[in-house]
């Protein structure tokens, strides 16, 4: 793959992601979206299918890594070469900062009508229901594991994820949002919280909680060993 399609398969798949998974959360939480209050299964939904249209879209192209963790795993089991890392990961980052401004744009007059803060920050990053941070780790380390070791053994070797790989990857998703997306969210991506965490920090919202800085190396160091787990767990039982 040339480096060009590198960047702009992870730019595009990843804000397409944030923009229709963020968007899900959006359309629960915000004063008078006509998705108000629908739950967390529309959530768990939503970004199903948020990430069944990013691989779709994205995977001929880059190999739909669309997530830090799964790049690092994918240059540790050797599919993807070191010198490419950095390619996939500016696509990442800016594609979810991307994504995240497209979330703001479409729900901007419902963000100045929200007046609970955590509901607005809650449309851009994750935050934990039980505020315990060595427990929040672990758990962002267990979805992110059962994510990135699902994905390599779909993932094919020098190709990576498919298009046909879409819809078994919206299903791995959605599966873990509903099982195990209580406690924190389940993030399992570091572009996926960092990047948006950071425009909501730039952001003119009315009414904005913190910025939460103190969580957010949690949902960054968990998928990170999530996936090292995976990459050691694969070579162990080959």
């Amino acid at each position: 793959m040339l480096p060009f399609q590198i960047f702009m398969g992870e730019f595009t798949g990843s804000s397409l992601l944030i923009l229709l998974g963020n968007g899900a959360v959006a359309n629960v939480l915000l004063k008078g979206s006509k998705g108000k209050n629908g739950g967390w299964i529309v959530v768990a939904m939503g970004w199903a299918m948020a990430a069944f249209v990013a691989v779709f879209i994205s995977a001929p192209v880059s190999g739909a890594h669309l997530n830090p963790a799964a790049t690092l795993a994918f240059v540790l089991n050797g599919t993807v070469a070191l010198t490419e890392a950095p390619l996939y990961l500016a696509g990442q980052f800016t594609g979810c900062m991307t994504g995240a401004l497209l979330v703001y744009a479409a729900y901007q007059p419902h963000f100045n009508e929200t007046e609970d803060g955590l509901a607005n920050r809650s449309c851009f990053c994750t935050d934990p229901a039980i505020r315990r941070p060595y427990s929040n780790l672990i758990t962002e380390v267990i979805t992110t594991f059962v994510l990135i070791f699902s994905v390599m053994s779909l993932a094919k070797p020098e190709v990576g994820l498919g298009a046909i790989s879409a819809m078994p990857v919206a299903f791995i998703v959605l599966a873990i949002a509903i099982c195990l997306g209580g406690p924190t969210g389940c993030a399992m991506n570091p572009a996926r919280d960092l990047g948006p965490r950071i425009v909501y920090a730039l952001l003119p919202i009315p009414h904005k909680a913190g910025n939460d800085w103190a969580y957010a190396w949690i949902p960054v160091a968990g998928p990170v060993l999530g996936a090292l787990l995976a990459v050691y767990t694969q070579q162990l039982i080959r």
